[in-house]
C-alpha cells in the first residue's frame, strides 16, 4: 500500500502497520439496527478512533459509514470495537473493506499526510 510505504519511516516505533491521520469528520455507526453518530479524532487504513455520545461493548461488531468530504461519497465498511481508551471514545478495527472503499479511504488519507512525514 502506497499510504503505509508513504510513511513507514515515521511509524517504525509503534505496533501499527498504517499512520494515524488526525482527521475530524462526521461518521455513522449502525450495531443492531441502532444508529449512533459521532467524529472521528483519526483514521488509518485499518481504524479509526472516534467520539460518540455512547460506546458498545468491545467485540462489538459496527456497519461504519464515514464521511470524509462533502466532495466524495461516504466510505462504507463493516469494523470491530476494539477499545474504549475514554468514556465517549471508541477504537474501531476495520475489517473487511471492499477494494473500492479501500482505494477511495487511500486516496483521501494520503492527500492527508505532509509530503515530508
Amino acid at each position: 500500500m502506497r499510504l503505509v510505504r508513504a510513511t513507514q519511516g515515521a511509524i517504525e516505533h509503534e505496533r501499527r502497520r498504517t499512520r494515524r491521520v488526525p482527521i475530524r469528520s462526521k461518521v455513522r455507526l449502525s450495531i443492531a439496527g441502532q444508529e449512533i453518530e459521532g467524529e472521528t479524532l483519526d483514521v488509518s487504513m485499518e481504524g479509526l478512533l472516534v467520539k460518540t455520545q455512547r460506546t458498545v461493548p468491545v467485540g462489538s461488531s459496527v456497519d461504519v459509514c464515514l464521511l470524509l468530504s462533502k466532495e466524495m461519497r461516504p466510505v462504507t465498511t463493516v469494523g470491530r470495537v476494539v477499545r474504549l481508551p475514554g468514556a465517549s471514545q471508541m477504537g474501531i478495527h476495520l475489517g473487511r473493506v471492499v477494494p473500492a472503499e479501500s482505494q477511495r479511504l487511500q486516496e483521501f488519507l494520503l492527500a492527508m499526510v505532509p509530503v515530508n512525514a
